[in-house]
């Protein structure tokens, strides 16, 4: 075995000054509108899925990913779909889960058998599923349009907030049991003093009816939390031609709601929408945000990326531009336990699937794509390679690489036929040089002797084995 010592003794603090995140964070499908929370020191973050190749927002599910350090993100695949619900026939838009008592609420929207917007309700145990219908019916329901985007609060007397909205935006008292509300629903009136309003250049009415200009104003995309007993609603405003992230506080959930400002606007999202939430984690503040630009996006292919903001001394929001590198890791992940092939930081020429044997792993795989995973933490050195892959023909290869695409080769593993594409074997393979400490690991997917278009294998899951 040939032996080269790659020692790079880095600490994680100067690692992250040389290597970066990638935005957007999901690559393996669009994931547009993210909604994250966060359960036991973990983040996760619930999506809708644009649908490829089409001129609407046409989705029909909607999907959760986690991670640790945020930067490697697993895939938990699709725990609620439009055929979760029997009232819904279309538009799996956007969505917010939130976590009460052990059991974890998913708020969704979705166009009725009746031909309006409703706002339902998927109840399950676990963070990442399975969910269910919790009603069978949808929870808010007034034969309108409007009734798209719910967010969720729980104060901390107790007391759970739906909010919702398209243009108008709505309110209700959720009861502790999270699917049912007391009282009526209440419209948040709108008006310059809270969102915004309208620029009025000194015109007659009769003219602003024909010529009125956005200055702001609440489009869509609530999303409420509270932060040193103030209360923050931010939501996608309206700037030029493209929606901007917006925001107004309040010292009560209810308001009255003080406008306060553009967080992200005039921005190369290549995207007319824009949703967001605003979260803390591990210290840490963060903003989420959809673009579109992942190859073939746009306004309705969508994909999470993420920023890493600081408040100001008032408690105002900064103005928040868009970066390519993302946020730096919050930790190292370990290469000697199992790791799921799709916990990634960044991918290319692959994608997800599913099944209820195996459940999430890495598909399509084909010549010239790879995996990266960023910060993992050798120790004092590894000596072998294992993976779990499927493969109904041979001829694929995987390297494993580390610090660049093209870095250092560590193990080479040849897939063989293992009875099916969804037939998982280990494989293991002794690595060609010796490593240690921190580094970012790639997957690169080769061929032999085949077509560059074929697809190669399935990759479920990967660790490494310790020097003894």
């Amino acid at each position: 075995m040939k032996k080269i010592k790659i020692i790079i003794g880095l600490t994680l603090c100067c690692l992250s000054a040389i290597i970066f995140a990638q935005n957007p964070v999901i690559q393996t499908h669009f994931s547009p509108d993210p909604a994250p929370m966060v359960y036991k020191d973990k983040m996760y973050v619930y999506t809708g899925d644009d649908i490829p190749g089409f001129d609407f927002y046409y989705m029909t599910k909607w999907r959760v990913h986690s991670s640790e350090d945020m930067v490697n993100w697993t895939d938990h695949g699709v725990p609620i779909s439009l055929e979760s619900f029997s009232w819904a026939r279309d538009r799996a838009w956007a969505a917010q889960c939130i976590q009460r008592d052990g059991k974890f609420y998913w708020y969704i929207c979705a166009q009725t058998v009746n031909n309006d917007m409703a706002i339902g309700v998927a109840v399950s145990d676990s963070p990442t599923g399975p969910f269910k219908d919790a009603l069978g019916k949808p929870l808010i329901t007034t034969g309108s349009w409007d009734n798209i985007d719910p967010t969720v609060f729980i104060d901390d007397d107790g007391q759970a907030y739906l909010y919702w909205g398209n243009s108008h935006l709505f309110y209700v008292k959720l009861n502790k049991d999270m699917v049912s509300y007391e009282g009526k629903i209440t419209e948040i009136p709108q008006s310059v003093e809270s969102f915004g309003g309208l620029r009025r250049p000194g015109k007659s009415d009769e003219v602003l009816q024909k010529q009125e200009q956005f200055e702001d104003v609440f489009v869509e995309g609530p999303w409420l939390y509270k932060r040193n007993k103030q209360y923050y609603l931010m939501y996608a405003g309206m700037t030029g031609r493209t929606e901007c992230l917006s925001y107004a506080t309040s010292p009560s959930p209810t308001g009255p709601w003080e406008y306060q400002g553009k967080i992200m606007t005039n921005q190369p999202t290549n995207s007319f929408t824009n949703h967001g939430g605003i979260i803390d984690f591990k210290g840490k503040s963060y903003l989420f945000y959809h673009t579109g630009l992942l190859p073939g996006a746009g306004s309705y292919g969508r994909s999470t990326a993420i920023e890493e903001f600081k408040y100001n001394s008032d408690g105002s929001i900064p103005k928040i531009t868009i970066t390519k590198e993302g946020v730096n890791a919050l930790g190292t992940l370990n290469p000697y336990q199992r790791n799921e092939a799709e916990t990634m930081a960044w991918s290319e020429k692959c994608s997800t699937a599913e099944n209820k044997k195996t459940g999430v792993f890495i598909s399509d795989i084909r010549v010239g794509g790879y995996i990266k995973v960023r910060a993992v933490d050798f120790g004092k050195g590894a000596s072998e390679f294992a993976a779990s892959v499927g493969a109904g023909l041979d001829g694929g290869i995987l390297e494993v690489r580390i610090d660049k695409v093209d870095g250092h080769k560590l193990a080479e593993i040849e897939v063989q036929r293992t009875g099916g594409w969804e037939e998982f074997k280990t494989l293991t393979s002794k690595l060609a040089e010796y490593v240690s400490g921190v580094h970012d690991v790639y997957f690169v997917f080769k061929g032999k002797n085949i077509t560059a278009g074929r697809k190669l294998f399935n990759f479920d899951h990967w660790r490494f084995q310790k020097i003894k």
